[in-house]
């Protein structure tokens, strides 16, 4: 059965599929099939924006369907990127699990060295693994990822990594199609660069009241002022997912 795929993700088959296959080439064919570079965020939360309780539980406020969509993205992409409070918080896998595919690099942004010397990524041999620290934690290596755990220097520890120069090194090192997955201060840094083409946002249908808020954006004084992605919504088991697409829509600004 062949399925022909337009440039841009647009799709035809002569045969009528399933429902469910449809969606799932709606929702993935517009960037899998992109060329080039991509970025590409995931949060998944509550109905009142909430990421985790106020003590740091998560697990899990999405369903099953979400985190197999979560492992999805996982496996299309070169490298998944994470910041240090998410690995020493949740000790994540950040492996390909519910589908098959191939495991991503792991990427841990942390500036100021922080991360848990025992943290499963650092000790799994899973996946190769990127230890981003400052540049004075670590000497400047080639855009290469040797071994299975790579530590690199990266500037601008100080602030953070601004999100274009972990994109660039990244890129250089062969991993260009990247996923920023957590937590939400990370994935609400490269939002505000405008340095994320894509959100998936993977609401699920509880309220917390409380706790750790998802994306977090500097204030604005006028809804001129907000982001307004294109959006599709998409059925994902008992959540809802919302492709936000960031190409050429408004960003805050810089």
């Amino acid at each position: 059965m062949a399925i022909e795929i337009a440039p841009r993700g647009a799709w035809r088959c002569a045969r009528a599929l399933r429902a469910d296959t449809a969606e799932l080439l709606d929702l993935f064919l517009p960037w899998v099939a992109r060329p080039g570079r991509l970025a590409i965020a995931q949060l998944g939360q509550s109905l009142d924006g909430r990421i985790a309780t106020a003590s740091g539980a998560s697990h899990y406020i999405n369903c099953l369907e979400a985190r197999t969509h979560l492992h999805r993205l996982r496996a299309l992409v070169d490298a998944v990127v994470v910041g240090v409070g998410t690995v020493n918080a949740d000790d994540p896998q950040l492996t390909v699990r519910h589908v098959a595919g191939r495991n991503p690099v792991r990427v841990v942004l942390d500036p100021r060295g922080r991360a848990r010397a025992d943290a499963r990524l650092f000790q799994d041999g899973a996946a190769p693994t990127v230890h981003l620290v400052g540049e004075d934690l670590a000497p400047g290596t080639a855009a290469v990822l040797p071994g299975r755990v790579a530590r690199a220097g990266l500037p601008g520890a100080g602030s953070g990594f601004e999100p274009g120069a972990v994109l660039d090194w990244l890129a250089r090192a062969g991993c260009r199609r990247v996923l920023v997955e957590g937590g939400g201060h990370t994935v609400s840094r490269f939002v505000q660069a405008g340095a994320i083409e894509r959100l998936h946002l993977l609401v699920a249908p509880l309220l917390i009241g409380s706790g750790r808020a998802g994306l977090v954006l500097p204030p604005i004084d006028t809804l001129d002022e907000a982001l307004r992605p294109v959006c599709r919504p998409f059925r994902c088991g008992s959540d809802s997912l919302f492709d936000l697409d960031f190409d050429g829509a408004g960003r805050p600004a810089q």
